[in-house]
């Protein structure tokens, strides 16, 4: 669990930080200007772990099964061996699915207006500035976006299908709380993380009548919120952090 949190952290820090200082730059200094390069980076590096971190979350929904439906074994199954790889093919997917995203955006003309109608580099954002015929990356961002989702979700609800039918099982009703409490804080991330994705995304690709600005709004809220949230969440309910966090500022004080 450990392992997958510090990487849940790190991926939350690369994505706010990919976007977060420009934004800021944007709306404290009105520094609007980024380079075309610039911009693909920027993009790369959104998509590419933004995907890692749904990956870390469908690594922890196993971690969760594996806990909750065989914790004798929860060792053996979930050896540091096993856990390096699971974290391998989920840096690779992410790093693989984004990748064409940059060259595409860079093979099409922009020849109408330089101006993205976004606080950050988003690949349908940037693409549709293209003055030519982008079917090839629509129907990418598209198959990028349901394989990605779809992939995910099943997964995870394969593992709390699973996970449910074993808590039914218990036999005291104070144990199936307690053991579905050790869930609750995943969930929580979960919601954080697809629940904006899924309907900035939809938006952009469907919502031609949406105002800009909402849209610009709920693209931000799932840049932002998730990498703000995922530390409040698992900071209050993982013992160990929350007895460390509380030590550590009770010894300041003193």
């Amino acid at each position: 669990m450990y392992y997958f949190l510090c990487m849940l952290a790190v991926t939350d820090l690369v994505v706010s930080t990919s976007t977060l200082p420009k934004m800021l730059s944007i709306f404290w200094f009105n520094s609007r200007e980024i380079s075309f390069s610039a911009c693909l980076t920027q993009m790369y590096f959104v998509h590419s772990f933004s995907t890692m971190e749904s990956g870390i979350l469908v690594a922890m929904a196993l971690d969760r099964y594996v806990a909750i439906c065989h914790p004798l074994r929860h060792s053996i199954i979930l050896t540091n061996s096993v856990v390096a790889k699971i974290i391998l093919a989920v840096v690779l997917r992410g790093a693989v699915l984004a990748l064409p995203y940059p060259f595409l955006a860079r093979r099409w003309p922009y020849c109408r207006t330089n101006i993205v109608p976004h606080s950050y580099c988003g690949h349908i954002a940037v693409v549709k500035l293209a003055c030519a015929d982008i079917s090839i990356s629509s129907y990418y961002g598209l198959f990028d976006l349901f394989s990605e989702i779809r992939m995910d979700v099943f997964f995870i609800a394969v593992s709390y299908t699973l996970i449910l039918r074993a808590i039914f099982h218990l036999p005291t009703k104070d144990a199936r709380l307690k053991t579905f409490g050790t869930c609750i804080s995943h969930l929580c991330a979960i919601s954080a993380l697809h629940i904006p994705d899924f309907f900035s995304s939809l938006l952009f690709l469907f919502g031609h009548n949406v105002p800009l600005h909402f849209l610009i709004l709920i693209a931000s809220v799932y840049q932002l919120v998730p990498p703000v949230l995922h530390p409040i969440i698992y900071g209050l309910r993982t013992k160990e952090i929350l007895g460390r966090l509380l030590q550590l500022f009770t010894h300041k004080e003193s």
